[in-house]
């Protein structure tokens, strides 16, 4: 699947929230004031690149998101961190840990969690 824009991402994240529906469903759950063209537009655009799919309802489009919330997460992530971590989770938890976003609890708190995964 070819990468998003900053607001093709909105407006998906906006479509997991609402599960489906139409331009103006979607918007509601959008905190960006864009014009309904320009929503309408890049919902179009996901489309095409596949990570959504529509249906006819009445005279009215009804989308849906193609792929799971935790599919697009995961792709998400990974390139994330192959892109700007040389493919290293261990690089990502070390930046974390460097930038204070994450604490000493959040950290033994997450090593029980891989531990329990065992």
């Amino acid at each position: 699947m070819q990468k998003l824009t900053q607001q093709e991402e909105e407006v998906l994240r906006a479509v997991f929230k609402v599960g489906s529906g139409n331009v103006k469903s979607i918007m509601q759950q959008m905190d960006a004031d864009a014009p309904y063209t320009t929503i309408a537009s890049t919902i179009k655009n996901l489309e095409k690149k596949g990570y959504l799919s529509s249906t006819m309802v009445g005279n009215t489009y009804i989308y849906a998101s193609s792929i799971s919330q935790e599919e697009y997460k995961k792709k998400f992530v990974g390139s994330v961190v192959k892109q700007y971590f040389s493919d290293s989770y261990k690089e990502v938890v070390s930046f974390l840990v460097k930038q204070k976003k994450v604490s000493a609890e959040e950290l033994k708190e997450i090593i029980q969690m891989i531990e329990k995964e065992k």
